[in-house]
């Protein structure tokens, strides 16, 4: 018999547990908050990171992909409180990411929030996204997501056109 996680013990799991990435390109820390149709993620500014300008900070258009990665820890953790696992998705874009500031000083701790608007049963998804810190939001945008059924399919599609 399996255990299903509680939407605690869901929250605790490491970083590396929910989503992919690895590596350099895991960006995220940790989940803070996960509800049906939110989630809040915790993502640290590391002046020695491959992003990193001269002053050690994020250049804000890494931001889109903290907001990708909070909707791929949202879209694992919903998979993984039914008892499987995420189908692999990929960020289809936005039309409009809007940085409030250049950059995210070094050192800043950000708080990503994503929110579903839309989840339709082929894959496609869309999320109301925000990065803070502290009070200040720093950016938002609106991020559309798919997942397709058969990824392997989906990538040699997108190559052999």
């Amino acid at each position: 018999m399996t255990h299903t996680l509680s939407t605690e013990e869901l929250v605790q799991q490491p970083i590396e547990a929910i989503i992919p990435h690895r590596g350099t390109m895991l960006l995220l820390d940790a989940v803070n908050t996960f509800a049906d149709d939110t989630l809040s993620a915790r993502a640290t500014v590391h002046a020695d990171a491959w992003y990193a300008d001269d002053d050690g900070a994020m250049p804000a258009w890494i931001g889109i992909e903290l907001m990708a990665q909070a909707i791929a820890a949202h879209v694992a953790l919903l998979a993984m409180r039914g008892g499987g696992r995420a189908r692999p998705g990929v960020l289809l874009g936005s039309r409009s990411y809007k940085a409030l500031q250049p950059s995210f000083a070094s050192g800043a701790q950000l708080l990503i929030h994503a929110t579903e608007l839309l989840r339709s049963e082929e894959g496609h998804g869309a999320y109301e996204c925000t990065i803070h810190h502290g009070d200040v939001c720093c950016a938002e945008a609106v991020i559309k997501v798919f997942q397709p059924r058969d990824f392997q399919s989906f990538i040699e599609g997108s190559f052999s056109s």
